[in-house]
């Protein structure tokens, strides 16, 4: 298959704080650089794992440059919030920044209908000339992006183009995929559900846990490619227990991926609240599982 525009693996990359809360722009910088060693295709900043609700426009459209500067991959802008308004302005800026394209997001909390949220994602499209991801994930908006209303963006929107899907909802995607082909690139927006959304047509994923397993990740999908589905379960059950790790009631994400990234060495600090601090035993068993997936690759 022809190599999708974004590519096959991406990582919604963590922004760093230093200790004063301000965005750590070189440690930024050098996180990106590592991701895109260990087999990135992409990155995705301003996402939920980059705690884009806690930052303002300013840091945003700084970041965006500062990690575009850094690596040679596309780098996709997380612009959106529930306020169109706000949306459309900042996404209209970020061409400016070199990002190659971006990360639309169901507005949160309003929870408006099927109409508006087809209109919300419309107006941010009409903004830019920049290609769309669209970002379904209702466990964080209250409101699930209908495939009728997915199919309805990309047929009015020549630059809608791909979907993150983080709904758990195989049967949408599946239908999804199905009427619109090779016109929507299908990502899964969850890594636990990376290997069953391959098989209903994702090209790849969006991921959180590749910010330390993206080798895994990655040789799990150009396995699912190729029709070796054994390799690709085994795979899937080597990363089990980063897809573990990666959030929990106790733990939300982006808190893990923090501490994972910190027991990797780089200075990312810690969220900003409302997440909060880390603890000794997230920091634990941060440390265990980079060490275990490390140790398993010989």
């Amino acid at each position: 298959m022809a190599a999708p525009r974004f590519g096959f693996l991406l990582t919604a990359m963590v922004t760093p704080f230093d200790e004063s809360g301000a965005v750590a722009l070189d440690v930024a910088r050098d996180v990106a650089r590592f991701l895109v060693d260990q087999g990135n295709d992409a990155l995705v900043l301003g996402g939920s794992t980059g705690e884009g609700s806690s930052l303002s426009d300013d840091e945003k459209l700084e970041l965006f440059a500062a990690v575009v500067q850094a690596v040679n991959v596309p780098v996709l802008a997380g612009t959106t919030s529930a306020d169109t308004a706000r949306s459309v302005s900042l996404t209209s800026r970020v061409a400016a920044t070199g990002v190659a394209g971006v990360l639309a997001t169901t507005p949160a909390y309003a929870r408006p209908s099927q109409r508006g949220i087809a209109a919300h994602f419309g107006a941010i499209a009409d903004s830019t000339p920049l290609p769309l991801m669209l970002y379904d994930i209702p466990v964080r908006t209250g409101r699930k992006i209908a495939s009728a209303t997915v199919v309805e963006l990309v047929r009015r929107h020549a630059n809608v183009v791909a979907l993150k899907d983080a709904s758990a909802d195989l049967v949408s995607a599946a239908a999804t995929k199905a009427e619109l082909g090779e016109a929507l690139d299908l990502y899964s927006g969850d890594d636990a559900l990376l290997l069953p959304f391959l098989a209903v047509g994702a090209v790849g994923l969006v991921s959180v846990a590749a910010h330390w397993a993206a080798p895994e990740f990655a040789a799990l999908i150009r396995a699912a490619h190729a029709g070796d589905w054994i390799a690709a379960r085994a795979l899937n059950a080597r990363l089990a227990p980063s897809c573990i790790f990666e959030t929990s009631d106790m733990y939300p994400n982006p808190l893990p991926s923090k501490a994972a990234m910190r027991a990797l060495g780089f200075g990312v600090g810690q969220c900003r609240l409302p997440l909060g601090l880390s603890d000794d035993a997230l920091d634990q068993s941060a440390r265990d599982v980079v060490s275990t997936l490390r140790a398993s690759r010989g």
